[in-house]
């Protein structure tokens, strides 16, 4: 099972949340890239701040902010099935309630984007995962790579390596395939913070 996934993308003339860190950022934003949304009022679940992964990102990056606001759901649910109009109002009125910004004129352009089976699902026949490997590796021309891939929540950094790990693979004529299914096998979550280092 998945979850699929919708991002409205948002070209905003100014955004409320200021940084309260050290951080030195453009315009004295907020430095982070991703926020978790907890408010339970809303459905947003995440804000992707993209002038924060780049400045090229932002044609005017001094004076615009381009958010993705980003919600979890289902493919042909109610909110999957909004018009894009319909979605981007919906977007807009959720900052607006969050006091993200003060009103629609804040807003200069948007997009959307719709995303199927965007999150591997861990439940109901996931147990099973080591006997669909083990059957998907009886082909010897058959690589499974990158988060749909292997049906695993990996990052691109992680979908990129299962890529490498196969070219290796081949390259190198080896047999077991273990090497590829093992990449971002460890345990510990990748986006959290320890000790002043963040892990991604």
């Amino acid at each position: 099972p998945y979850r699929d996934f919708v991002t409205v993308g948002l070209l905003l003339r100014k955004l409320n949340l200021k940084n309260s860190t050290k951080i030195k950022t453009i315009n004295n934003i907020v430095p982070d890239c991703w926020i978790y949304v907890q408010d339970t009022n809303v459905k947003l679940g995440r804000i992707q701040i993209f002038n924060n992964w780049s400045p090229y990102m932002v044609e005017d990056i001094q004076s615009k902010v381009w958010i993705g606001l980003e919600y979890f759901c289902n493919e042909n649910d109610d909110f999957w099935n909004m018009s894009e109009t319909e979605c981007v109002e919906f977007a807009i009125n959720e900052l607006i309630k969050m006091e993200l910004i003060e009103s629609r004129e804040d807003v200069d352009d948007y997009h959307r984007e719709k995303v199927k089976k965007a999150y591997p699902a861990y439940f109901d026949t996931y147990s099973e995962m080591d006997q669909l490997i083990q059957y998907l590796n009886q082909y010897d021309n058959l690589y499974c790579i990158g988060r749909n891939g292997q049906h695993r929540y990996n990052n691109m950094d992680h979908s990129m390596a299962t890529a490498f790990e196969t070219v290796d693979h081949i390259l190198h004529d080896r047999q077991d395939k273990e090497h590829i299914w093992n990449v971002n096998t460890e345990k510990e979550y990748h986006e959290i913070k320890e000790e002043g280092n963040h892990h991604e």
